[in-house]
């Protein structure tokens, strides 16, 4: 976390408020890669577990083409940025609008994350307060990505009803010792964040529907209670040529200190793609 002014909490990184970017993929997974293995969490159902272990891999295959979709398409992000007070009631409130797009690079087996918001409508300031800054949390969908294989352990819950779609609900550890996409950046040093949670994964698609995430654990001594996120997915429907990608539609990130408390909220709409054309100038032919 970098403190900008004394009122001013800047958070970078990974799917959560105050995560720091995400290093080279290839350098992340500290154990060794192993097949995927999803448990059950009631008596094991051969036949179930087979279907889980067959939509997690197809999910995981899905990952970077989402990212490179993600590349091809702009959309409108309207940011509510909230201070919580006692009893959880909302004591102040910043309200934006940006154009966002997330750009990716992925050169020598390193993907790479681009934020990329230009202001469309700037929040009313009151410089006594205090607001953290949420982005970057599209990157925790590499929970699932293949370099991270080996961090985490997956247990298959149940099938789900999601917006009329049937889901695969699957809760996900972390492994000591292993890596995480997401880190908090306190003075200059990145502490990578034993994160826990769920995801539900589109079984007509094998694209994440939702995921939520927190905490695996005390992180008292960095100053932080608990991390909470909320990301839903959306199928967006493009025209000329028809095609439709799985892109966010919502955000939800909670951070509690044991002095402050902020909830934070970024919703995704009016999704537009643009291609790179090339136009061709032919000289005329000389006699």
């Amino acid at each position: 976390m970098k403190f900008h002014t004394p009122n001013r909490i800047v958070a970078l990184a990974s799917l959560a408020a105050i995560l720091a970017c995400t290093p080279p993929l290839y350098a992340q997974s500290n154990l060794a890669p192993q097949p995927t293995s999803v448990s059950s969490a009631s008596a094991p159902d051969p036949a179930f577990l087979a279907h889980a272990n067959a939509t997690i891999d197809q999910s995981r295959k899905l990952i970077d083409a989402f990212f490179e979709q993600t590349s091809n398409v702009v959309c409108t992000e309207n940011v509510e940025q909230t201070l919580v007070g006692k009893n959880n009631k909302p004591m102040y409130r910043e309200e934006s609008v940006f154009e966002y797009q997330l750009q990716s690079t992925n050169s020598g087996g390193s993907l790479r994350l681009t934020e990329s918001r230009e202001t469309r409508k700037a929040a009313f300031r009151d410089p006594s307060k205090t607001i953290l800054i949420t982005n970057g949390f599209a990157s925790l969908l590499l929970v699932l990505h293949e370099h991270y294989e080996s961090s985490y352990t997956f247990e298959a819950v149940s099938e789900e009803t999601i917006d009329n779609r049937t889901a695969l609900h699957v809760h996900f550890k972390p492994v000591p010792g292993g890596s995480s996409p997401a880190a908090i950046q306190l003075l200059g040093w990145n502490h990578p964040l034993p994160l826990k949670g769920d995801i539900w994964i589109d079984e007509e698609t094998g694209a994440i529907s939702k995921l939520v995430s927190s905490l695996d654990g005390s992180l008292a001594d960095l100053g932080l209670r608990d991390i909470q996120t909320e990301i839903r997915y959306s199928l967006v429907q493009f025209h000329a040529p028809e095609e439709a990608y799985w892109m966010p539609a919502s955000a939800m990130i909670d951070v509690q200190t044991p002095k402050q408390h902020w909830h934070n909220v970024h919703h995704f709409s009016a999704y537009r793609r643009f291609r790179a054309t090339i136009q061709v100038q032919l000289g005329d032919k000389e006699p």
